[in-house]
């Protein structure tokens, strides 16, 4: 297929997340997170809209999240179909005429026209549009010194400085029954390329069990901005016990599993968020055992950290060039963290990357393992 011209977008803004206790998570991303408050929906807004919003920012990374206020508003009306869920995210763009008329051309569904809002000299100009997974739509916008980060929002002081120092959204990872709507979609009307796939099962270890959780996984990405969607479908065997079908079963429908955010020192932050009461996915022992040799055999050969700190910490490493590697952890989902099924399957990770473009594939396994146990014990599986 020949190149695509760039939808002009310059960065994911942020995600917007729609949630039934909107005190809860205020505490999670203020008290846990170290996030500040910057912004707040106004009384006509909520009114208008039939929604409370509240904006969490911590470095560029920025989570809306909204609650309903009655009926018949988009939190409501997604909430009505899903646990809690991101439902949908938001990208900045250079020309928004220019945006809003490629995708027309390439048969992109537009919610509405652009809408144009003024204020204070500055104008913001927006519009969105369906996509193929879920409930969760795209927001494209122009800001020219628009100071509100939303129309009628109202700016408010509170919450956290940082502490933990997170930096920006490295990637988005979905979730999907058969992906390749999506994968056809995002290259064919967005405009990506792909970047990077694997495919894995846990039954590759163990050919005599009964169970397991497998995926086929395919990386998008927009070179200009650097935006990247992980895509994911289930694999057989056991297609119905993977952990991407349990995900889909427990969000009623394809959607945003997780959102990867950057950070400058993930042993630093991962030691001080653990020490603040955030729960992470656990890593097994045996790990770490056999780390030393994978890092040999894959290229790595060489790392800056200490393996005995990366066990305490159960921080993950992949990579496949000298001393070119990646570093995560998962936070645990939101069902797990707060105890309620309603909050869903959604979950973050943090990352930092020394080098290494890839996404953990050699994490995979691990981190398959630690939602199998976790599913296992609350009896998913």
């Amino acid at each position: 297929m020949t190149k695509l011209e760039s939808l002009g977008i310059k960065r994911l803004d942020g995600i917007h997340y729609y949630v039934r206790d909107l005190e809860r998570s205020r505490r999670f991303y203020i008290e846990k997170l170290d996030f500040a408050e910057t912004w707040r929906s106004s009384p006509d807004l909520e009114r208008d809209g039939r929604q409370k919003s509240a904006c969490f920012q911590a470095g560029n990374v920025r989570v809306v999240c909204s609650s309903p206020v009655g009926e018949g508003g988009r939190a409501a009306r997604f909430l009505s179909k899903h646990p809690d869920g991101v439902g949908t995210l938001i990208f900045e763009v250079k020309d928004i005429e220019k945006t809003f008329r490629l995708l027309e051309e390439r048969g992109g569904t537009a919610i509405s026209d652009i809408e144009t809002f003024r204020e204070g000299g500055g104008m913001l100009r927006q519009f969105s549009i369906t996509t193929p997974f879920g409930d969760t739509t795209f927001r494209f916008r122009q800001r020219d010194a628009f100071a509100p980060l939303w129309p009628g929002a109202v700016p408010h002081a509170g919450g956290g400085n940082n502490k933990f120092g997170f930096e920006e959204i490295d990637h988005v990872t979905s979730n999907f029954q058969t992906m390749k709507p999506m994968l056809l979609w995002l290259e064919h009307v967005m405009g990506f390329e792909q970047m990077w796939e694997v495919a894995f099962h846990t039954s590759d270890v163990e050919p005599s069990r009964k169970t397991g959780s497998g995926l086929k996984s395919i990386v998008m990405w927009d070179p200009e901005s650097n935006t990247k969607f992980a895509n994911n479908e289930p694999a057989r065997p056991f297609f119905k016990s993977s952990q991407i079908n349990i995900f889909n079963e427990e969000l009623r429908g394809d959607g945003v599993q997780h959102v990867a955010l950057t950070v400058k020192d993930i042993l630093s932050a991962v030691r001080a968020l653990r020490a603040n009461g955030v729960t992470f996915m656990p890593t097994p022992g045996t790990y770490y055992d056999v780390l030393p040799e994978r890092i040999e055999k894959s290229g790595i050969k060489q790392i800056d950290e200490d393996i005995k700190t990366l066990r305490e910490l159960e921080v993950l490493i992949d990579g496949d060039h000298h001393h070119a590697y990646m570093l995560q952890i998962f936070l645990k989902e939101s069902s797990g963290l707060y105890g309620d099924s309603k909050a869903g399957p959604f979950f973050y990770e943090i990352i930092q990357r020394k080098g290494d473009r890839g996404f953990g594939a050699g994490n995979f396994r691990a981190l398959f393992e630690s939602i199998e146990r976790d599913q296992r014990q609350r009896g998913l599986i």
